[in-house]
């Protein structure tokens, strides 16, 4: 019989001998692992969690894969401790390998992101129960014979269970507990959710959807490695089929990961995936309470979880048997992560199925130009759905010429206003789409042209007129709206430039007074439980006319929208960014996708000065492959990704003249190198965030350029940081400010 090489490091492990060493991975950004030795007597093996001494502190450390390095262990600290919880998988430290490798991170911050839950890493406490020992007590009440009848399964409860299960006070069983009819017994830790059945609700499926869930269903089944992409139209039940695919992971013993791109998103999912499975998944995201995060990543870890569902963090949860990831609105740039580890969970979640051996489904009705690709040249599998569920019909999509009819007063056509009249006299609902937060862009002194910009940012302030305050939204500044110029003094003379949401809501109040009307924005005081509550009320019909900002373009269903007025549909091509056209169609689509799922007849307006912009005649048109078809062209012949390849540098320093300086110094560092160019360094789009100056460089090579060994030569090269001075490296970036 063979054995790999990982198999024999883990049979050393297993009978340890006295003082050896071990590479541990600590979460600091270091290079590589560091040495520890470890006790007599103590056991680890590669992927143990374990607690080391660093410097004068203990931190948390990955037991890591490779052999002794020669080092004396007596000339080493020791391992301090082992936590009891199963270690890390081999897949899951090749994962973190390979992302480390491929966005030039330290890999114990990528380490990091997978021990982001520090209390779970000892087994959860038992749980005092109770269990019937016998007898019954003197007097007999009709409480206490319920209680007695309730546990006499012979099975173990918890005091409140019991209680609850016999519609008594917890009284009535702690006086059974004093008279000894009760013994107490040590249970284990509960859940955090139940488990789910996948044949709890049988799916209701359509033609197109059965074709679809076939087609997805058989690729689980042959249980490897495989990508397929989900294309259907907003509304054509692209959730039902992969619910299939989660239902079949299940059956075959397998845990299920399910990403999404909002934390809005996961209420209304979460009922839905109860209503299929009988049970609701876990939830992952940061705005989960501490303590249910560690019971998560415990529960995860020791196959307890079966399905997690969360936002793109949760990639790095360690399952015990991960056997399926969907990728919900794979388009979405939520997956971006541009914060220490810059990285795409899109990407990485096909990367984490490729090492796991693995099934992974990417859905949207929006597919971005690379998963477009991939599919064209077989590298994914394409799944179409080209018709919405049941008898529900796309919205009638028409363009509004502001040239031709502009507002008389404010920023909504009469044309949009008519039909807004209307739908609310149907008692249907209207949703007017802008994606500006705040009341005005822009707030500026009529008298001197004092224009007010945040002190630490080259960003104006935008005005938040509900909570009287002037935001920065870069860096969070935030100031009380004055009633006098600072500049010149004079008052009552601030005027707000261009629309925010606030303002539009101002206007709508203006036109239709009597009707009731929702502002949704990420800023929105309350938070995301707020928001999840305005979400639930708008589904019910208890507003008339919805007001927001992107949250509302994605995987909500109002069953009675019948009206999407976007208030500026060229908002998101007024940029350089290459994917400018693609995420305006994108989110546009999406937007106008938020009517008639129902199956009501409804409509969409787009208020444009570019009607015959090709993103505009290709949402009205609902001709998707021909907006397609030019956007690759246009980026084949750029060699633009997917056809190339770009990594963006940021130098960031406290002074103008040290990022400059320092960015100058990469560039020249930059080795020749045919097929790959370095442009810049030059002045960032955001030239000043947080008080830092920042300067950009863009390399770009072709589609088969060794990216990482060409910055690897170039970092090894550029003068070292010093001062102020900060690099950022991110592979693909997805933001060019």
């Amino acid at each position: 019989m063979s054995i790999d090489s990982s198999d024999l490091f883990g049979a050393l492990f297993e009978a340890p001998p006295a003082n050896r060493t071990v590479p541990v991975l600590v979460p600091m950004p270091a290079p590589k692992p560091y040495s520890y030795s470890v006790p007599e007597g103590m056991a680890v093996e590669p992927g143990s969690v374990v607690q080391v001494p660093l410097g004068p502190r203990q931190v948390i450390g990955v037991v890591w894969d490779g052999g002794e390095d020669g080092v004396d262990p007596k000339k080493l600290r020791p391992i301090s401790h082992v936590f009891d919880c199963p270690p890390l998988s081999k897949e899951m430290r090749d994962f973190i390998d390979w992302v480390a490798s491929y966005t030039l991170s330290p890999p114990g911050l990528v380490a990091r992101m997978a021990l982001r839950a520090p209390n779970a890493f000892e087994p959860e406490p038992m749980v005092e129960g109770l269990k019937l020992a016998g007898g019954e007590p003197e007097r007999m009440t009709p409480a206490r014979a319920r209680v007695l009848a309730a546990a006499s399964d012979g099975l173990s409860w918890t005091r409140s269970g019991l209680a609850h299960a016999a519609g008594v006070s917890t009284s009535v069983v702690d006086g059974l507990i004093t008279l000894g009819i009760f013994e107490t017994v040590f249970l284990p830790p509960p859940p955090v959710v139940a488990m789910p059945d996948p044949d709890f609700a049988a799916a209701r499926l359509e033609g197109p959807q059965k074709e679809a869930a076939a087609e997805i269903v058989s690729d689980i089944r042959r249980g490897e490695f495989s990508v397929s992409l989900i294309d259907g139209v907003t509304g054509s039940g692209k959730t039902e089929v992969y619910f299939e695919a989660i239902a079949e992971t299940l059956k075959r013993g397998k845990q299920v990961l399910i990403l999404l791109p909002e934390i809005a998103l996961t209420a209304s999912f979460l009922e839905r995936f109860q209503d299929r499975f009988g049970a609701k998944p876990a939830e992952w995201h940061s705005d989960l309470a501490p303590r249910m995060r560690e019971k998560v990543w415990r529960q995860a870890v020791t196959g307890e979880v079966r399905v997690v569902a969360g936002a793109r963090s949760a990639l790095f949860l360690p399952f015990e048997d991960l056997g399926l990831i969907i990728v919900d609105e794979e388009h979405d740039p939520a997956y971006k992560q541009e914060d220490r580890v810059f990285y795409n969970a899109r990407d990485m979640a096909v990367v984490r199925g490729r090492i796991g051996d693995f099934p992974v489904i990417l859905v949207s009705a929006t597919p971005s130009v690379e998963s477009q690709v991939n599919g064209q040249i077989g590298r994914y599998s394409t799944v179409h759905l080209p018709t919405r569920f049941g008898d529900a019909a796309l919205p009638d999509l028409h363009l509004i010429d502001m040239r031709r009819h502009p507002p008389e007063r404010g920023f909504l056509s009469p044309v949009l206003i008519r039909a807004i009249g209307k739908t609310v006299e149907r008692r249907e609902q209207a949703l007017l789409f802008l994606n500006r937060r705040g009341y005005a862009p822009l707030t500026l002194c009529r008298v001197c042209g004092h224009r007010f910009q945040c002190p630490q940012c080259s960003s104006w302030l935008v005005e938040h007129r509900f909570r009287k305050q002037l935001q920065c939204h870069q860096c969070g500044h935030a100031e009380r709206t004055p009633e006098a110029c600072p500049e010149c003094g004079t008052l009552d003379h601030l005027v707000a430039c261009g629309p925010g949401v606030e303002r539009i809501a101002e206007e709508v109040e203006r036109h239709f007074p009597e009707a009731r009307t929702i502002v949704l924005s990420s800023d929105m005081l309350g938070g995301v439980k707020r928001l999840r509550l305005e979400l639930d009320a708008i589904a019910r019909g208890e507003a008339d006319i919805v007001i927001g900002t992107q949250l509302v373009a994605k995987g909500h269903n109002f069953p009675l929208m019948t009206l999407v007025g976007i208030v500026d549909a060229d908002l998101g091509l007024a940029n350089g960014d290459p994917r400018a056209a693609e995420r305006t169609f994108q989110l546009l689509s999406q937007v106008t996708g938020r009517a008639g799922r129902t199956g009501l007849k409804s409509h969409g307006l787009l208020q444009t000065y570019q009607p015959q912009h090709p993103v505009m005649q290709a949402i009205v048109s609902g001709d998707s492959d021909a907006f397609y078809e030019r956007e690759i062209t246009e980026r084949e012949s750029a060699a633009l990704p997917p056809f190339g390849r770009l990594a963006s540098i940021i130098v960031s320093a406290e002074t103008r003249h040290d990022a400059e300086n320092h960015a100058r110094g990469m560039r020249n560092a930059a080795p020749q190198v045919s097929g790959i160019s370095v442009l810049g360094p030059a002045e960032a789009p955001l030239a000043l965030v947080r008080g830092r100056h920042r300067f950009r460089l863009l390399v770009h090579g072709r589609r088969n350029s060794d990216m990482q060994g060409f910055l690897r030569a170039m970092l090894s090269q550029s003068p070292k940081e010093r001062g102020s001075v900060q690099v950022q490296l991110d592979i693909d970036p997805q933001s060019f400010l």
